[in-house]
């Protein structure tokens, strides 16, 4: 059974992206509401169907969750926004090497998974849409820097997750 959308815009979204204090939040809400929509169904799944790596209500990969730390948090000059990424990891058993299973909280961590679908986002080289409620945008925007070109997705499966679960 799906999360219910207004609960999860009102009591995880919306505070998480308060903390991260990041720009554009309410076309970001409204991104990260849609892709929660599109990649999961709302929760739906938190494994990717099929046997695939990709994790959590945004169906985020381990790798894509690496490279949001190696060649964008890690770097110089942004250890005040990593910290605030990483304030929302929960507590829990570290992996063998001592560290955090940060992929695994893509699926277990509700504000985990929605701080890093921000910085996906975040990283894209082009502004997020200027209107927050223009579905069709938000879309294009998903499929252009979230699913990517290559990637199975299309705008038009976006836009009818979006408007069958937000709408």
């Amino acid at each position: 059974m799906p999360i219910n959308a207004e609960q999860l815009r009102t009591l995880v979204v919306q505070p998480v992206l308060a903390a991260l204090d990041l720009s554009a939040p309410d076309v970001a809400e409204n991104l990260i509401m849609g892709t929660a929509a599109h990649e999961s169904h709302l929760g739906d799944y938190i494994k990717q169907v099929g046997g695939g790596p990709a994790m959590g209500i945004f169906q985020m990969e381990p790798a894509t969750l690496n490279d949001c730390y190696v060649n964008y948090l890690d770097y110089p000059g942004r250890a005040e926004l990593k910290a605030k990424v990483d304030g929302f990891l929960a507590a829990q058993p570290a992996l063998s090497d001592g560290t955090p299973d940060k992929a695994g909280q893509l699926a277990s961590n509700l504000a985990y998974a929605t701080a890093m679908c921000r910085i996906r986002y975040y990283r894209a080289p082009a502004a997020m849409p200027a209107d927050a409620n223009d579905v069709n945008a938000l879309a294009a925007y998903w499929k252009q820097y979230y699913n990517t070109p290559l990637g199975a997705g299309t705008v038009e499966q976006f836009v009818a997750d979006y408007n069958r679960y937000l709408g």
